[in-house]
């Protein structure tokens, strides 16, 4: 599980059919400190709401994943797993 935060919103006209009506994010992955960004931005799956600017923990867990996105073939690999509260 990384801490990360959402940079954008993600949109695709051409995925792999498993993605099809998924919410995507854009995120950034940041280090223990918080603030040093580590790493390039990630796509991330989101089935919680997470909104620009939120806080989000992300996991790259595959069966938590696979059972988000209803697919055992799913090229997916993050996945919001929560939101952090201010």
């Amino acid at each position: 599980m990384l801490n990360a935060k959402v940079i954008a919103n993600a949109t695709a006209t051409l995925k792999h059919p498993s993605l099809d009506g998924q919410r995507m994010l854009v995120v950034q992955a940041y280090g223990p400190d918080g603030a040093t960004p580590d790493g390039e931005p990630m796509l991330a799956i989101d089935k919680l709401g997470a909104g620009c600017g939120a806080e989000v923990i992300i996991t790259s867990d595959g069966r938590a994943t696979r059972a988000a996105v209803g697919s055992e073939t799913t090229p997916a690999r993050w996945l919001v797993l929560g939101i952090r509260d201010a």
